[in-house]
C-alpha cells in the first residue's frame, strides 16, 4: 500500500502542470476539498495542495513547450543522477537534468521508452507527500503502455521493481511493488495497455494517478459540476472497489478509487 515512509522507486510525490492554476485550484478543491497553498514568488507560481494542512500534491503552470496539461509522477531515488544514466542506459529520454530543488531535494524529469513521462525525487528536507491512502490522497499510480513488459523491464533496470501478473477481462494487468519488503504490502500501481481505456485516444501512454474516495459517484459528480467531465462512469471491480476516470477542466485525467472492503 501506498504510504508515506518512502523508499527507493515508490511514489514520493506528485503535481499538475495547468495553464490556469487559480482556476485548477479551484476545481480540485471543490471535488476534494484541497486547499492551495503558494510555495512563495520564487517558486514561479508553483504550490501546493494541502488537506488537514498535509501536502497532498502540488501545481504550477506549464512550462515546457507545447506541453499539455496533465499529472506527473515522482518516483523515490537514492540518487537521482545514477537514475538518470540508467534511464538513457534503458532507452528513455532525460527532458530536465537531475537539479537541487532549494534544498528540498534533488528533481529530475524523464520519458520513458514508450513516451511516458515520469520524474524522480531525491529527499532533502522535503521527503515526500504527506499524506496517502487516505480519503482525497494519492492511493495508486498506473501506467498506460503500449507496450507493458517493456515498460515493466526498463523500470525494473531503474528501481528493482516486482511485478505480478493478475488476469482482468480482456487483459493481463501487471501490479508493481518495489524491491523490498512484502510483495502485496509493497504494492502501489500497476501497469495496464493503454488501448482497455474508454477514449484511448485522449490518453497515450502516461502515468495516471488514482485518488481514493468515500463514494465514486458523487466525486463524479462533483467534479462535473465543477467543469470536469467523465471519461469512464464508476466501475464496480471485483476485489478492486469503484473507480471512474476523469478530465478536469483543462483536459488532465485523472482517476478515484473507492477501494473494497478488506475482507
Amino acid at each position: 500500500m501506498l504510504g508515506t515512509a518512502f523508499v527507493h522507486g515508490a511514489p514520493s510525490w506528485l503535481d499538475l502542470g495547468s495553464p490556469d492554476t487559480d482556476a485548477t485550484a479551484a476545481f480540485y478543491g471543490a471535488v476534494f476539498g484541497w486547499h492551495f497553498v503558494s510555495a512563495g514568488p520564487e517558486a514561479g507560481g508553483y504550490g501546493f495542495f494541502e488537506l488537514g494542512g498535509k501536502t497532498v500534491a502540488a501545481v504550477g503552470p506549464l512550462t515546457e513547450e507545447g506541453a499539455a496539461p496533465a499529472w506527473m509522477v515522482y518516483f523515490g531515488t537514492d540518487d537521482a543522477r545514477a537514475t538518470a544514466e540508467a534511464v538513457t542506459k534503458g532507452g528513455g529520454t532525460v527532458r530536465a537534468e537531475p537539479m537541487d530543488v532549494m534544498g528540498e531535494g534533488w528533481m529530475g524529469q524523464f520519458t520513458d521508452p514508450g513516451g511516458a513521462q515520469f520524474a524522480v525525487w531525491q529527499p532533502g528536507r522535503t521527503q515526500g507527500l504527506g499524506r496517502t491512502s487516505e480519503d482525497d490522497t494519492l492511493v495508486w499510480v498506473e501506467l498506460m503502455a503500449d507496450d507493458p513488459v517493456a515498460s515493466v523491464e526498463f523500470y525494473r533496470s531503474l528501481f528493482g521493481w516486482r511485478s505480478q501478473d493478475m488476469p482482468a477481462p480482456g487483459m493481463t494487468y501487471r501490479v508493481l511493488s518495489t524491491a523490498e519488503g512484502d510483495i502485496q504490502d509493497a504494492s502501489f500501481g500497476g501497469v495496464a495497455p493503454v488501448d482497455a481505456v474508454p477514449h484511448a485516444e485522449a490518453v497515450p501512454a502516461r502515468w495516471i494517478p488514482y485518488f481514493a474516495v468515500a463514494d465514486a459517484a458523487a466525486t463524479v459528480a462533483k467534479a462535473e459540476g465543477a467543469g470536469g467531465t467523465v471519461m469512464m462512469p464508476p466501475t464496480d471491480l471485483p476485489d478492486v472497489g469503484t473507480i471512474a476516470w476523469i478530465a478536469d477542466p483543462h483536459g488532465a485525467p485523472f482517476a478515484v478509487l473507492r477501494p473494497a472492503p478488506m475482507p
